[in-house]
């Protein structure tokens, strides 16, 4: 939590310092309320490192970090507020009209109540902030300086996927296992069982690409899986990779019923390969439902499954069980070598090769684990640096064999910078095995006033900044499977490893972010960053939502049905992040235009909404507009000037203003 508490001091010093603040007070009469808070939270701020390094066994002070919390994103409220209002004051000098400005001073809360009330919060937000600053001193904390954080150069690995070590002869027996007769089936399954990290999709693909096995297969299909065993889902995703394979096209408009009867006639002639990465199904007639579909493929073709439970690989009819394993120490050593050093420079450090080889082993022979820390030690040459490492407490924890490899992960996350490990924590509101899109994470962390310019790169735009962030998280393995999207656009896309996904939903929690469907009961009412996940979620809205008073964030990863987007638009004033992609309501409600605080909004592939309600060009803080796919849409408000903070706007229509 003490992470939180960083950042958002931060940006409030930063914002006291502006003229538009210091004008504020002098109008509203809390000039001295303003005056006081800097200090005060500059020397809070001094001992948040510390706080931070001894918040995990002190509970007492985890409480006081919650407090701090609240005041902290209280008071960023209220600035937003002053903020929105200088926003808006030079909306109306730009339209120049003395009609404008009439309308505008009769209209605006600045005029009567607006400073009083801001007044009022200010001063409770104040004394709040000095109790806290006052109670610090219960826990002995000392000031520490942060460096500044110079993002590493990107590693290789970025542009070419690191070689797989150790897996040869594994490679050679899935491959031999794919060339054996089928016996009496049509369709043969080979299941690859191992402990997350292992490596299992790596040795899938690797197999999957291998030119003996696009010799024998007619039809090569991948599909990732992951917890959600949808066999609607699964038919329409196998359907596409095939379509993809064989160059054929696919209509939107196809029912389930249309999309199984193609895909039969599709694999009926053709001796076929599918891959289904990461299988977690436990339900024996799911598995039957989808393999009767896949059952008519041409004698000889397989299907591969990885998974991570023999339970279910047994529940998918596995004709062949292969068990990995893990990584022998030379294999280790040999890929933590590659990640840790330039080519041959391990051969300078004989004494950091020796500690090296004394931290693979505690990795247990687990890949992600020895890439993890590789990564995280990579060019770093003072001996006291890996001896940390070796030594950490984390190690000394009581594990079981399935999360061996999480006190590696951790390790690694603890090395990062303070703002960059919040900017971690908030991948966790994306499902497991999301296909990340770092155009839209990047826009995600602007919106939350998660990127910081340093003295180092006072000169870039924040998206490079953002940039850099991704950069620096997939050099040390929190994101993989980059692909470029295009040769001519910075746009990639890349994925999380379970394990990962893991460890960023368990950092998440001081973040109050919460993956949640309509089925929750009991959401703590501290929420204030909501992703709902499940399908078919309903028109009812839960009742639990009238609770929540401090949302920030509602992005919905399924269609958001009608009713509770409009709930939240209504109910949630406070929004920085508003995610509605694939919606399909034709009306976007007028009091979208009361969120303030609103800077990202994503309406994109909604098929049927037709215009946007005026009211949305009073969102003065709104930074991204993404209306793509919005094929119906006929026109844009005639007040989009309005905007004056929009730095990306995304549409696919031929239309005009107003």
């Amino acid at each position: 939590m003490a992470e939180i508490a960083h950042g958002i001091i931060g940006k409030v010093i930063e914002k006291l310092g502006s003229i538009a603040y210091q004008e504020f007070g002098l109008v509203c009469g809390v000039k001295s309320d303003l005056k006081r808070l800097k200090p005060t939270m500059s020397m809070i701020k001094e001992v948040l490192l510390d706080a931070e390094k001894k918040q995990a066994s002190d509970e007492r002070l985890r409480t006081w970090l919650g407090q701090l919390n609240d005041v902290l994103h209280d008071a960023e409220d209220v600035l937003d507020e002053i903020e929105y209002q200088a926003l808006r004051k030079q909306v109306v000098a730009s339209y120049g009209s003395t009609f404008m400005k009439v309308r505008h001073f009769l209209s605006s809360s600045m005029a009567h109540a607006f400073p009083f009330k801001l007044a009022h919060k200010m001063k409770g937000i104040r004394e709040r902030l000095d109790k806290i600053a006052t109670d610090k001193d219960k826990f002995n904390l000392t000031k520490q300086r942060e460096d500044e954080h110079r993002m590493r150069e990107m590693t290789h690995s970025f542009v070419h996927p690191s070689t797989i070590i150790g897996r040869d002869k594994d490679k050679e027996n899935i491959i031999n296992l794919l060339m054996q007769p089928n016996g009496s089936k049509n369709v043969n399954v080979i299941s690859i069982v191992g402990l997350g990290g292992l490596g299992k999709t790596a040795l899938a693909k690797w197999v999957y690409n291998d030119e003996r096995v696009v010799g024998i297969f007619q039809l090569k299909m991948w599909v990732c899986v992951s917890e959600d065993f949808c066999v609607t889902r699964l038919i329409k995703e196998i359907f596409k990779s095939a379509c993809g394979a064989i160059g054929i096209t696919i209509d939107p408009n196809w029912s389930v019923d249309i999309l199984q009867t193609k895909l039969r006639e599709l694999l009926k002639d053709k001796k076929f390969l599918l891959v289904l990465d990461d299988v977690w199904n436990e339900n024996h007639n799911k598995w039957i439902e989808l393999k009767s579909l896949l059952s008519d493929g041409f004698k000889g073709s397989k299907i591969i499954v990885t998974t991570r439970s023999n339970f279910v690989a047994s529940v998918m009819s596995t004709d062949s069980e292969y068990n990995l394993e893990g990584l022998s120490q030379d294999d280790s050593l040999s890929l933590f070598v590659e990640c840790a050093f330039e080519e041959g420079e391990e051969k300078q450090h004989p004494n950091l090769l020796k500690i090296g080889n004394e931290i693979v082993k505690k990795c247990k022979g687990v890949p992600l684990a020895v890439k993890t820390l590789g990564r995280l030690l990579y060019s770093k040459v003072d001996e006291r640096e890996w001896e940390k490492v070796r030594n950490n407490e984390l190690w000394k924890l009581e594990q079981t064999e399935t999360d061996m490899i999480l006190p590696a992960l951790r390790l690694s996350y603890d090395q990062l910078s303070i703002h960059l490990k919040r900017c971690f924590a908030f991948c966790s509101l994306y499902p497991k095995d999301y296909d990340f899109s770092s155009f839209d994470l990047i826009q995600f962390w602007m919106a939350h006033g998660l990127i910081r310019k340093t003295s180092i790169d006072k000169k870039l735009e924040l998206e490079d900044v953002g940039e850099s962030y991704i950069n620096e998280l997939v050099s040390r393995c929190f994101f993989q499977d980059v692909v470029k999207v295009s040769p001519c656009l910075p746009f990639y896309t890349f994925k999380m490893h379970d394990l990962i996904h893991d460890l960023a939903i368990s950092v998440a929690q001081g973040e109050y972010c919460s993956v949640v469907d309509l089925g929750n009961e009991g959401i703590a009412d501290t929420v204030r960053h909501l992703s709902f996940s499940v399908k078919d979620l309903g028109q009812e809205v839960p009742k639990w939502l009238d609770n929540l008073t401090k949302v920030r964030t509602v992005m919905f990863t399924t269609e958001p049905p009608p009713s509770l987007a409009e709930a939240c638009i209504s109910r949630f004033k406070s929004l920085r992040l508003l995610n509605l992609n694939c919606s399909s309501f034709e009306v976007l409600s007028s009091s979208i235009g009361t969120l303030k605080h609103l800077r990202y909004l994503h309406l994109g592939y909604n098929k049927r909404i037709k215009e946007l309600p005026n009211s949305i060009c009073k969102l003065h803080n709104l930074q991204t507009l993404n209306l793509g796919g919005c094929d119906e849409l006929e026109r844009l408000p005639k007040d989009m000037r309005s905007m004056i903070s929009l730095r990306f706007l995304e549409f696919s229509s031929d239309f005009g203003c107003g």
